[in-house]
């Protein structure tokens, strides 16, 4: 499946893009899933919910289903699934959006806002392409796509797929 990585600071706005691009994207006719990465724990479950006490028993999976939803809850005991193996778990869509996974190799936005105070990650990261900002940057090497302008990074997303697919030239 066709994936983008959306990879930045934490508090730079990656979750913001992402959920600004979902429905400009829908609206374009893709069908995109997300992925989000984490480096501390969560938990979708509740202490008291039967799921929760399903998965303090012993489960190695928990699936949760309502007539319009359903998740699986799985246990991992061993390293950190990779993305490719994460994407394996996905119905096929159009594109999948993934927050996160900065250090994996496959084609990535970054959000960076100077203002912020943090480094840039494109000058290491060869596999950003572009870089959502809200400030000019005269020192950047990449495409550098307006953050506020969700509408011409959706642009941007739909140009990368159909160069990706071997119609159009590089975005």
């Amino acid at each position: 499946m066709r994936a983008l990585g959306i990879v930045g600071w934490s508090g730079s706005g990656k979750t913001t893009l992402i959920t600004a691009l979902l429905p400009i994207l829908r609206a374009r006719g893709l069908s995109v899933s997300t992925i989000k990465h984490v480096h501390s724990g969560f938990d979708m479950d509740r202490s008291g919910k039967d799921s929760f006490r399903h998965r303090e028993a012993g489960a190695h999976e928990v699936m949760v289903v309502a007539a319009n939803r359903w998740a699986l809850l799985h246990e991992v005991a061993g390293p950190e699934p990779s993305l490719n193996d994460l994407l394996l778990r996905l119905t096929e869509v159009d594109l999948v959006l993934v927050e996160g996974f900065k250090s994996y190799p496959f084609s990535k936005i970054e959000v960076h806002r100077p203002s912020f105070g943090k480094p840039p990650i494109w000058p290491d990261e060869k596999d950003i392409l572009a870089v959502a900002t809200d400030e000019a940057l005269s020192d950047c090497d990449r495409v550098v796509l307006p953050l506020n302008r969700p509408d011409r990074i959706a642009n941007w997303v739909l140009r990368l797929i159909s160069w990706q697919r071997g119609r159009l030239a590089r975005p």
